[in-house]
């Protein structure tokens, strides 16, 4: 058999010939193959206009075709945006961003990120099909900073891009937190003329005011810290001989850093230190203050304290409820009271619920809550600040978002809403009568004219915004955990005390 295979191939030259040539180009077709297969670069797009940056997985970038960025949760409502996106005719639309870290770790934070898109959804369409046909059309366009929002250069850059034809670029919102990141992305798309309307943003040093204009052309639907703060007073009434201050000691989060400031403010005459953890780099990771807690309650029950304020993210705020639930002198009544990062625990499988209502309280200043401008026996709804009327609207609308109910008492799809509302309204309050889209200039100069009866209906209350794009006395629903992990609403508390005049006119600051 050997011999007759050496007598076919290498019998003559000319056989030998054409062995050799064979092998050869064998030889040179796999090199060449597996050559360009090392030179040529991986294919690493998702869709178009997003990819996966260098050492990441993520699918980061600005999509409004209905690409999901690989997160099934959001399949249907990215869809039903791209469906949107796709009956618009080129020329009659301005664009909006919701820049968001879609491709998040924390299971918290992806739940607020569906909730938004849900809210900004509906109330695009509405913008679209219940307005009267005024003009011009929205389009909606997901912008994925990722996780932890490491890649908001790019994005930022991206969304720079887009102001012209035939995106048309007007308004960013969906800034959802307040962190160095979101910060920085802020500080780019308004320093390049781009409006932008946060969401859930309520750091007091991540706005705009008096004589320290940072970010021209931004504004916020939620109230700052310390609005929501003085709410918290007026509504507690706490005696601060009988209060504490448990606080984040990590500096660099504008939510911590200007709650803590915002509560010791309002605990002033307190007799007692605050109450100190540091929370890992990561503050969405577990890390070692559960130890700590379980430190600190031993030191409140030496305490006189009966009402704890919480100046922290959510993880260590559950941690801190469970090692309260777990303190030693149970005989004692103790309320915490916190910012809105407390609307997360309704979805927290590692909060003790248990704990909830044997002699402690929790509470929290909630942006929206969905029983908020609704009647109920006891409880008629305030004359001014909102109304149901505008809250019925909402729920007409958001039911466009999923075919199955969207849960709403968390208040991030309210929000949402309230803020897509905001950035049409100066979208087309900055529309030439003779054009079909505004400049890109003129979008961020209509905040000081939101007031009034120029104000924006919302679903959460009245938008009143002041000269530098903030809201004034905005209604604050206070929340409270039911034993059975429900988010209970209590009542609406108001930064100024009482809810605002009809006129909604923001007084002169001195």
């Amino acid at each position: 058999m050997l011999d007759r295979l050496r007598r076919r191939l290498f019998w003559t030259p000319r056989q030998k010939f054409l062995t050799l040539f064979v092998a050869l180009a064998l030889v040179a077709g796999l090199g060449g193959y597996g050559l360009s297969r090392y030179l040529a670069p991986e294919d690493r797009s998702c869709a178009p206009g997003v990819a996966r940056p260098a050492g990441s997985t993520e699918c980061v970038g600005v999509d409004g075709t209905g690409h999901d960025f690989r997160v099934p949760s959001l399949t249907a409502v990215t869809t039903a945006i791209g469906q949107e996106n796709a009956t618009l005719k080129d020329g009659e639309y301005a664009t909006v961003a919701l820049l968001l870290p879609i491709t998040t770790a924390d299971h918290g934070t992806r739940v607020k990120i569906l909730r938004e898109l849900q809210g900004a959804y509906a109330y695009q369409y509405r913008a679209n099909h219940e307005s009267n046909s005024e003009t011009p059309k929205i389009r909606l366009v997901l912008a994925n900073t990722g996780n932890r929002n490491a890649h908001w250069r790019t994005v930022v850059d991206r969304l720079t891009a887009m102001t012209g034809a035939p995106d048309r670029l007007r308004a960013v919102s969906g800034v959802a937190t307040s962190s160095g990141e979101v910060r920085d992305a802020v500080t780019a798309l308004t320093g390049a003329g781009i409006a932008v309307v946060g969401t859930t943003i309520t750091a007091d040093d991540l706005a705009n005011g008096p004589g320290r204009d940072r970010y021209p052309g931004l504004a916020r639907v939620s109230p700052t810290n310390g609005d929501e703060a003085d709410a918290l007073a007026h509504f507690g009434r706490v005696d601060a001989a009988r209060a504490i201050l448990v606080q984040d000691s990590r500096t660099g989060d504008h939510y911590i850093d200007t709650l803590r400031s915002a509560f010791a403010a309002s605990l002033k005459g307190a007799p007692y230190e605050p109450q100190l953890y540091t929370s890992p780099a990561d503050n969405t990771q577990e890390g070692t203050t559960a130890n700590t807690f379980r430190q600190i309650t031993h030191l409140i029950c030496d305490t006189r304290a009966e009402t704890v304020f919480f100046a922290g993210r959510h993880t260590q705020l559950r941690q801190f409820i469970n090692a309260l639930g777990a303190r030693g002198c149970t005989e004692r009544s103790f309320t915490v009271l916190t910012g809105d990062e407390g609307s997360y625990l309704g979805t927290d499988d590692k909060l003790d619920r248990s704990v909830l209502g044997k002699r402690l309280t929790v509470r929290y200043a909630a942006l929206a809550h969905p029983d908020a401008w609704q009647p109920a026996p006891g409880r008629p709804v305030p004359a001014t600040g909102g109304s149901t009327v505008a809250y019925r609207t909402f729920l007409t609308d958001i039911a466009r978002a999923d075919p199955k109910p969207v849960p709403l008492h968390d208040g991030q799809a309210i929000v949402a809403y309230d803020a897509m509302a905001t950035a049409v309204h100066a979208i087309r309050q900055a529309t030439p009568a003779d054009a079909p889209y505004p400049a890109l200039a003129d979008v961020g100069t209509q905040w000081p004219q939101v007031k009034g009866s120029l104000r924006v209906q919302g679903a959460s209350g009245w938008i009143c915004l002041d000269n530098h794009g903030n809201p004034y006395n905005k209604a604050v629903p206070i929340v409270e955990l039911a034993p059975d992990g429900t988010q209970r609403f209590v009542q609406i508390a108001w930064p100024r005390g009482a809810p605002p005049a009809t006129s909604c006119l923001p007084p002169k600051k001195d």
